[in-house]
């Protein structure tokens, strides 16, 4: 079974994720960035959200994290949460 390991930045507006992801591609640390504004709970983590399965996330993260390349940040991504940064830091097929 297909597994990986991902962390994400969750906030309210796309607007927002448009600009925290920018600060990231411009060299801001994924983690710092998270701790800093993500509204959910994995943020004191950095946004680490562990390792987890299909099925195991909402169906929009689940098509990002089983197809995205490995250690790029993709969005904004949105959800019945808000609007999410993501990046897969594994991935095993």
């Amino acid at each position: 079974m297909a597994k990986a390991a991902a962390r994400h930045i969750l906030v309210d507006s796309e607007e927002m994720c448009i600009e925290l992801k920018k600060e990231i591609e411009q060299g801001a640390d994924f983690a710092d960035v998270a701790k800093e504004n993500s509204s959910c709970p994995s943020s004191a983590q950095g946004g680490d959200l562990g390792e987890f399965g299909p099925g195991m996330m909402v169906p929009e993260f689940d098509k990002v994290v089983f197809s995205a390349p490995i250690n790029t940040v993709q969005g904004p991504v949105q959800t019945q949460f808000g609007y999410h940064l993501l990046e897969v830091t594994h991935r095993e097929d």
